[in-house]
């Protein structure tokens, strides 16, 4: 269904993206003319006139991707990001719709903030915000929420993202009213006690800097107390940022007895590793942290046979002062939704490891599955949230030019390909990028 009021009352054009090439979860449609008319697809090679026309000879239009786990910061944290900055970010990075975290302040738990939020994101016009709710009253763990309001506010997703729910029994009773309701609860799953306070994987790298190191056995500890949960209530359960093999390894088991689990991987996790922190910059402090090259290779293994439903990005925008502190007291998470996928088709795709059609999957119709929603197509009818990518031109990440407020990043000056030209949602074009 087309959503024409996405934007505000503004008019929506009937655009033409000219000889592009067709590529969706039907497959390669080969080039052709695509046309967008009143929020939603209309067709290929149509005549008529267009009151916009882009060209789009030599890139490729696909659906404009999704990301079930990003950080938006807003309400009351706008000097890290704010929707304005964080949802441009998104689509400059090809993103059409984002679920936004519930770790804010104060924090969404409140069905008042939900469906402000989802009105001010959709008065912007830039990429759809779709909102988690908080598991627990203030991410305390200690009181569930009210579920079924939030829900009809427009919450998509339960979660204490970034706090982990150390109550099992709070847990199970989560997942039970969740189950109820037809919501999907994500985890943030490492154990606090054994995490300690670990600034970076814990190993031989962690032992030799000297820095307080967190055990992958945290991870697969908690993982699997999620995971038993969610075969214990038939909750669908979404695993967020699986960043170790032995993390991997526990859910994979779960999934062939059946259980109601997910997961995702970051771009971050299937890209960097630990060895990063010899260079003492706490831009790649990341929760969960960065992990061995053995534990990147499990991850990349896994992602090729299928294991990992979807790819989540964990865009977790700071001020740069706070980044600058030391290893121990900087902030955990770091900006990357903008160069998502060309950092992902550089290092994945160009490099031989993974097919294009399967680095679109985890960003397009793994998303879409693990939500419960429609997989995105171009086929007539659907919602008109595009993106042209240029899988050919280099280009070295700019921080400085980033959208978000968040203007650093570890993979600054690497030169990548498959940069976002265009992005459209609901037909208007929410980004642009000069050829």
């Amino acid at each position: 269904m087309s959503d024409t009021r996405h934007g505000g009352d503004r008019p929506t054009p009937r655009t033409v993206l000219r000889g592009a090439r067709l590529v969706d979860a039907r497959g390669d449609h080969g080039i052709h003319d695509l046309w967008l008319a009143g929020g939603s697809v209309e067709g290929i090679d149509l005549g008529g006139d267009a009151e916009l026309e882009i060209d789009a000879r030599g890139l490729v239009a696909t659906p404009a991707f999704l990301d079930p786990h990003v950080h938006l910061r807003t309400p009351g944290q706008e000097e890290k990001e704010d929707l304005a900055s964080g949802l441009a970010a998104a689509a400059a990075g090809g993103f059409g719709t984002v679920v936004s975290m519930a770790n804010t302040d104060p924090v969404v738990d409140d069905p008042a903030i939900v469906a402000d939020l989802a009105a001010q994101a959709a008065a912007l016009g830039l990429a759809r915000l779709r909102p988690a709710a908080a598991l627990s009253v203030g991410l305390k763990g200690e009181r569930l929420a009210d579920y079924a309001a939030l829900r009809a506010a427009g919450a998509v997703m339960i979660t204490d993202d970034g706090i982990p729910v150390v109550d099992s029994h709070l847990q199970r009773r989560a997942c039970e009213y969740a189950r109820e309701l037809g919501l999907v609860i994500q985890t943030h799953s490492e154990d606090p006690s054994l995490r300690q306070g670990g600034v970076m994987h814990e190993g031989a790298v962690s032992h030799e800097l000297g820095l307080p190191g967190n055990p992958a056995e945290a991870e697969s500890i908690m993982i699997f107390r999620d995971c038993e949960v969610a075969r214990m209530t038939g909750a669908r359960v979404h695993v967020a940022h699986v960043s170790s093999e032995r993390g991997m390894r526990v859910v994979e088991w779960f999934k062939a007895q059946g259980a109601p689990v997910t997961c995702e991987v970051t771009p971050h996790h299937l890209t960097l590793t630990d060895e990063a922190w010899r260079a003492f910059d706490p831009v790649i402090k990341v929760a969960p942290p960065l992990r061995t090259a053995d534990d990147v290779a499990y991850l990349r293994d896994a992602v090729r046979r299928g294991v990992v439903d979807c790819l989540g990005s964990d865009h977790a925008p700071h001020t740069r002062a706070e980044k600058d502190r030391d290893a121990l007291r900087a902030p955990f998470g770091l900006p990357n939704i903008e160069v998502a996928f060309p950092l992902l088709y550089t290092d994945l795709v160009l490099a031989g490891e993974l097919d294009l059609a399967r680095l679109l999957e985890l960003l397009q119709g793994g998303v879409a599955r693990v939500m419960g929603w429609p997989a995105p197509t171009l086929a007539a009818g659907t919602p008109a949230d595009v993106v042209l990518l240029d899988l050919d031109t280099e280009a070295a990440v700019d921080p400085a030019a980033f959208l978000s407020k968040a203007k650093f990043s570890p993979w600054e000056g690497r030169a990548l390909r498959g940069w976002p030209r265009v992005t459209l949602v609901a037909g208007r074009v929410a980004f642009s990028r000069a050829r």
